[in-house]
């Protein structure tokens, strides 16, 4: 792309898909695959270096953020099947796929989802929730959400292991591109940060609404034959409706951590992450039953 800078003069320098300029040209190639090298690095315990990190670069990673779901869920999937294969029953194939995605994450987003939960379960006004949040140590809050979240997502993908091994490897797949997906839109231009520091700032409204909504409809595109390969038509349709489900759910937390802090942060993101892959795997179960 080239633009005019303030002095009437051109430059070459790339933008993000929500017009945020890079430091250095290298044409949109260059500025996805550096988002997606972000996205990994930044969603995952892969040590990945990005060769750029500015607002233009983290537009393209939380865009690609559901890929780099899929590949988690696909690598988690992996190791259900495994499980299965060995002779273990759905729900110990669950564990050991969902501690697979844990790992995979360092934990990062359920440390998220801990820390939101201490914090508007605090009662406390903005800052201080925020100040509650930043803490170190989790509170009673999250430690509740944190267990009834992880028997939900291993209890859902064990009931969907014990139906079909293969169906629970495409929701698990589907669920983690729908956590991710959820980063994806909560990164869009409406939602503010809550701090003028941190992840969120920093990634804050650099994801154009029609961006996220082709990031949904690739989701979409992957959910649909994947269901229809392992489960039917019937299955196929539970993915998708899952998808759209598990972006509701993060929305519903978003809406209300926005309400109750100000905006988006790092945790934030990480809770609207696994609020989305819970409330789909959930889908899955009952299609499956």
């Amino acid at each position: 792309m080239v633009s005019a800078d303030d002095s009437g003069t051109t430059d070459d320098r790339h933008t993000g898909p929500g017009g945020e300029r890079s430091a250095e040209g290298g044409g949109p190639l260059r500025d996805g695959l550096d988002g997606l090298r972000m996205a990994a690095g930044t969603l995952t315990a892969v040590p990945v270096a990005a060769p750029r990190v500015d607002r233009a670069v983290a537009g393209w990673a939380m865009v690609l953020a559901p890929l780099v779901g899929a590949l988690l869920g696909a690598v988690a999937a992996t190791v259900l099947a495994v499980a299965v294969l060995v002779g273990l029953p759905g729900l110990p194939a669950a564990v050991a796929a969902v501690g697979t995605l844990a790992l995979l994450t360092r934990g990062l987003h359920l440390d998220g989802l801990a820390d939101l939960a201490d914090g508007l379960g605090s009662g406390r006004p903005a800052e201080e929730a925020l100040e509650v949040m930043r803490r170190s140590d989790i509170g009673p809050f999250g430690v509740i959400t944190l267990v009834l979240v992880l028997l939900g997502q291993t209890a859902a993908l064990g009931a969907v292991a014990d139906a079909s091994p293969a169906a629970a490897a495409a929701a698990l797949i589907v669920a983690a591109a729908t956590g991710r997906l959820a980063i994806t839109w909560a990164c869009t231009p409406r939602v503010p940060s809550a701090r003028p520091e941190g992840l969120g700032a920093f990634v804050s409204a650099t994801v154009p609404s029609w961006a996220a909504g082709a990031a949904t409809g690739a989701v979409l595109l992957v959910a649909a034959p994947a269901g229809a390969a392992t489960g039917g038509v019937v299955f196929a349709l539970a993915c998708a409706v899952a998808v759209a489900l598990g972006l509701s759910a993060a929305a519903a937390l978003l809406a209300r951590a926005v309400a109750r802090t100000g905006g988006i942060t790092g945790d934030t993101l990480g809770a609207v992450s696994e609020t989305a892959t819970t409330a789909a795997l959930v889908v899955a179960a009952a299609a499956a039953a």
